[in-house]
């Protein structure tokens, strides 16, 4: 009985893996460009941080290492604005996208730790501010500047990125203890 559990939960685990990076897929190729920032809108980070909150720190990075690894073999998961294939991972935008599975990792290992909306709401906050460090880190070297990095790439997406924070936090629940593998 407990091996067919156990191989039932790994089943799910890996549905959701492929799940999550299905979804990041599709929700990659609805990308709203800014004017004067090569870096688009897109509903991306809250769905790396949803992948962390429901799979776990392990299976949600594993789900974004999938999606990485898509994009760059030359799949078009990643969004349309942009370099195809792994040279996008080198672009305006690979810092980011680098910092995927870190960001769903921080985010499932804080919500397994916590309790409640603002717990969760904190969880995928901080999972954000891991993309946003990626994502700063990269434009920083493409720039030159720090603080043209921020203008670009961290300024314009603050407010929408803590609302997705909060609707993440809103479509999630506290996980069991034992989520936190």
């Amino acid at each position: 009985m407990k091996t067919t559990a156990l191989l039932d939960d790994r089943r799910l685990t890996l549905l959701g893996v492929a799940g999550f990076a299905a979804a990041l897929a599709a929700a990659s190729q609805v990308a709203i460009p800014l004017p004067g920032t090569p870096v688009p809108i897109t509903l991306q980070p809250m769905l790396v941080v949803l992948a962390g909150m429901m799979l776990g720190p392990v299976a949600g990075a594993a789900s974004m290492v999938v999606y990485l690894a898509a994009g760059a073999m030359g799949l078009p998961v990643f969004a349309p604005i942009g370099a195809p294939g792994v040279f996008r991972l080198v672009g305006p935008t690979g810092g980011y996208l680098l910092a995927y599975p870190v960001a769903a990792f921080v985010a499932g290992l804080l919500v397994a730790r916590t309790r409640g909306f603002t717990g969760r709401a904190l969880a995928a906050a901080a999972g954000i501010l891991v993309l946003y460090v990626g994502g700063l880190a990269q434009l920083a070297v493409l720039t030159g500047s720090l603080t043209r990095a921020a203008l670009l790439g961290v300024v314009p997406f603050v407010a929408l990125d803590a609302v997705k924070s909060l609707v993440a936090a809103a479509v999630t629940r506290s996980p069991a203890p034992d989520r936190a593998r």
